[in-house]
C-alpha cells in the first residue's frame, strides 16, 4: 500500500487549490487585475488573470508532504525544483503585473532547469545512454525549458490548461504505480489535483485564468516530472503523455517561422484556436482534447513500457487525428 503522504497529496492539492484560487479570485477582482480582451484573445469580457496562485498554493504544500519520502540523493534536487517553481511563478507574476521583456524571462528560465539538473546523479540519463552525459544534459535542459514555453503558450481557451495538467499529472502517476517509485505516484496526483482544484473556477465560461504566474512553473514541473520518468526508463510515456501540447505548439510555431512571422508574439494560430474561431465552443474544445488524452493516458501506461514504439505510432495516429478535428470543426 502507498505511504500515507502518498495518499493524502492529492487530497491536500485539490482542496487547496479550490480554496486558494477562491481567494485569489476575489483578490484579483479587488486589485482589477484583468485580461482585456483584443484582437488575439479567445474571450470577449475582461477576466481576472493569475489565478495560478490558487493552484500554486496547492500544488507546493502537497509537494512538500512528500520530503520524507524523497531518497537523500535526490532531495536536493526536489528541493531545487520546487524552490525553481517558486521563483518562476514569482518573475512571471511580475510579468503579468507590468510586462517583462522576453530576456529576463528566459534567463530565469534557463537559470531554473541548469540548476535542477546540475543536481541529478550522473547515472541518471533522458536518452538511455545513447549520447554522451554532457549532451545528454544539454538535449534535456532544451527540451524542459520548450516544454515549459510551449506550456505557457498553450494556456489560450478556457479549461485546456487544468485539462492537460490533469490528464499528465494521473498519466505519470499510473506509470510510475506499475514501474516507478511511489513518490512519483504521489507527485504526479498532486498535479492533478491541483489542477482539478483550479479547473473548477476556470472551466467554460470560465471566472479567471491561470496567467504565466501559473502557467509556466506548472509547465516547469511537469516537465520535471516526464524527464524523470525518461530517467527511470520510461522515455516513450514521456513523450506520449505530453503528446498533443507537443504537436499543437511546435507545428504551430514552425508554421509562424516559415511564413516570417515573429513567433515570440501573442497569435492566435495553434490548433485549438483555430476551432474556437471557427465556432467551436471552449468547452468541446477542452473535451476533445480530454478525449484524446485518455487515451494518451492508456497508451503510456499499458503500453509505451514494454512495447514504446507501438505506443508511440498508437499516439501519434491519435494526435494527428485531433489535429485534424480541430482544424476542420
Amino acid at each position: 500500500m502507498p505511504p500515507l503522504p502518498v495518499l493524502a497529496a492529492p487530497v491536500l492539492a485539490f482542496l487547496l487549490s479550490l480554496g486558494g484560487t477562491w481567494l485569489a479570485l476575489g483578490w484579483l477582482r479587488r486589485r482589477a487585475i484583468l485580461d482585456m480582451p483584443n484582437e488575439r484573445s479567445s474571450h470577449q469580457i475582461p477576466t481576472p488573470r493569475g489565478g495560478g496562485v490558487g493552484l500554486l498554493a496547492g500544488l507546493i504544500p502537497a509537494w512538500l508532504i512528500l520530503l520524507p519520502i524523497v531518497g537523500e540523493a535526490e532531495r536536493m534536487g526536489f528541493l531545487a525544483v520546487v524552490l525553481g517553481a517558486l521563483a518562476l511563478a514569482a518573475i512571471s507574476f511580475l510579468d503579468d503585473r507590468r510586462g517583462l521583456p522576453p530576456l529576463p524571462r528566459l534567463a530565469g528560465q534557463i537559470l531554473a532547469v541548469a540548476v535542477a539538473l546540475s543536481l541529478v546523479p550522473d547515472e541518471r540519463l533522458a536518452f538511455q545512454g545513447l549520447l554522451p552525459l554532457w549532451l545528454d544534459r544539454c538535449a534535456a535542459g532544451f527540451a524542459w525549458l520548450w516544454f515549459v514555453n510551449l506550456f505557457n503558450f498553450m494556456d489560450g481557451i478556457d479549461g485546456i490548461t487544468g485539462v492537460e495538467a490533469s490528464s499528465v499529472g494521473v498519466g505519470l502517476a499510473l506509470v510510475a504505480f506499475f514501474s516507478g517509485p511511489y513518490l512519483d505516484v504521489g507527485l504526479g496526483l498532486a498535479v492533478a489535483g491541483a489542477a482539478l482544484g483550479f479547473l473548477v473556477w476556470n472551466w467554460s465560461p470560465a471566472k479567471l485564468f491561470m496567467g504565466d504566474v501559473g502557467s509556466i512553473p506548472l509547465g516547469f514541473v511537469i516537465g520535471w516530472l516526464l524527464l524523470s520518468a525518461a530517467f527511470d526508463g520510461a522515455w516513450a510515456a514521456a513523450i506520449i503523455l505530453p503528446g498533443y501540447y507537443w504537436a499543437d505548439a511546435t507545428l504551430t510555431l514552425l508554421r509562424r517561422a516559415a511564413r516570417g512571422e515573429k513567433v515570440w508574439r501573442a497569435h492566435r494560430s495553434h490548433f485549438y484556436q483555430r476551432a474556437v474561431q471557427a465556432g467551436a465552443s471552449h468547452a468541446t474544445v477542452a473535451t476533445s482534447v480530454l478525449n484524446a488524452n485518455v487515451g494518451l493516458v492508456v497508451l503510456a501506461a499499458f503500453v509505451a513500457i514494454d512495447h514504446p514504439w507501438i505506443g508511440i505510432a498508437a499516439a501519434a495516429f491519435l494526435v494527428a487525428n485531433l489535429l485534424r478535428r480541430l482544424a476542420r470543426p
